[in-house]
């Protein structure tokens, strides 16, 4: 019975803290990771040298439209993530600017794929309609649970909120992180750079 009890005050303990930081409107600066490789901007936007990078977790698993996707494999291209929820607001608003920017990128033949994160959404329809409501055309991971945001390593520029948008290099290693909704300027900011490294 104690065990049980320990355990529920850590669950509740945890989703508090997933509540005050999910789905804000990024008024103050981001909480860095330990490891300290990185540099935030003004604009919220961590960067990380090439030199210092780590590389990401492996994301796999089922898609919002009921495909597979694994991540790994997309080494070769600058991957764009993005976690979202239907039910958050900030992700609402940022989700043209994710929209236009994939779909100019894909249009242009560059070597850079979005995939989004779609977590704490109960179903799929939700997040389906989200999609279908926004234009977003790329893969979304289903994540009801948060369990891939937590294969992210303690010490790297791990997604802490909803939204956060994390750009991986061609190596598949995180190369920056905001934990804010961005707007189109901030997230070509983010992948150009990234995307120009030889």
């Amino acid at each position: 019975m104690r065990i049980g009890r320990a355990l529920l005050l850590t669950a509740v303990t945890l989703a508090s803290a997933l509540t005050l930081s999910a789905c804000g409107d990024g008024g103050g600066k981001p909480n860095g990771s330990s490891g300290g490789n990185y540099v935030t901007g003004a604009g919220g936007i961590s960067t990380v040298a090439k030199d210092a990078r780590t590389d990401a977790p492996k994301l796999d698993g089922e898609t919002v439209d009921g495909k597979t996707l694994d991540t790994t494999a997309l080494k070769g291209k600058v991957v764009v993530l993005n976690v979202w929820g239907s039910w958050c607001p900030p992700c609402r608003a940022e989700a043209p600017n994710f929209a236009k920017v994939s779909k100019e990128l894909a249009d242009a033949g560059k070597d850079v794929q979005f995939v989004g994160i779609n977590t704490r959404d109960t179903s799929k329809q939700n997040a389906t309609s989200f999609e279908e409501n926004f234009g977003i055309t790329y893969p979304s991971l289903y994540d009801p649970d948060g369990k891939l945001l937590l294969r992210f390593p303690a010490g790297t520029l791990n997604p802490q909120a909803i939204p956060s948008t994390i750009v991986l290099d061609k190596q598949g290693r995180i190369a920056a992180r905001t934990l804010v909704a961005i707007n189109e300027q901030q997230l070509r900011s983010m992948i150009d750079p990234v995307l120009a490294e030889q």
